[in-house]
């Protein structure tokens, strides 16, 4: 593995693999840099899934979702990831600045911040708290980096699961927040919440 950082964003060449960890239910987690040409394929079926609505991404034709992604794997402050368990890509996980994005002008972000878009795409074999043990890889992979602090997310306020679901996780629900064509839920998970909870062990 050779990823490129910045102080809280790791990157890396197209289909990198950047980070790796075992679960004992899940098997080997990846964590690849998207790759929008090997991937698309996987991707473009999961952003058109009907139970991706909320992604935004839906009505992009294949091309048109290629040329998205190889505008984000430019971007020095947003970047995109394909997460895969034993092999089997199950995420689609995009990371970034959030000074840097719509989101910093709507709250007040801190230095340690970064954001996250996080797309279940597919399941493998059933693990029991599959989701919980995938957002705890995600984290890990996120607060490998020193200076993240806080993940910040902002899901649609009409998707009640994604809202449900990151309270359970740990995040703390902030302010609703109105940005380019949704009204987002802010929530933050810190570090020090994180580490509390035993996950981060």
């Amino acid at each position: 593995m050779t990823p490129l950082t910045t102080s809280r964003l790791v990157s890396g060449p197209a289909g990198a693999v950047v980070h790796t960890a075992d679960d004992a239910a899940l098997g080997r987690i990846e964590v690849a840099v998207l790759d929008p040409v090997a991937d698309l394929d996987v991707i473009h079926r999961w952003v058109t899934a009907p139970t991706a609505r909320f992604w935004g991404l839906g009505d992009l034709a294949p091309a048109e979702l290629g040329e998205l992604y190889a505008y984000v794997d430019g971007l020095s402050t947003h970047h995109a990831f394909l997460i895969r368990r034993d092999g089997l890509p199950i995420v689609l996980l995009q990371t970034y600045e959030p000074e840097n994005d719509p989101l910093g002008e709507v709250y007040d972000a801190r230095p340690g911040d970064v954001g996250i878009h996080f797309l279940l795409g597919d399941r493998g074999a059933p693990a029991p708290g599959f989701t919980t043990r995938v957002g705890h890889a995600l984290a890990r992979f996120l607060f490998s980096q020193p200076a993240v602090d806080r993940i910040v997310i902002e899901p649609d306020v009409g998707n009640d699961r994604a809202v449900a679901r990151a309270r359970l996780f740990g995040f703390a629900l902030g302010p609703q927040v109105e940005l380019p064509g949704k009204s987002g839920q802010l929530a933050y998970l810190t570090r020090a919440a994180w580490e509390s909870s035993g996950a981060g062990a």
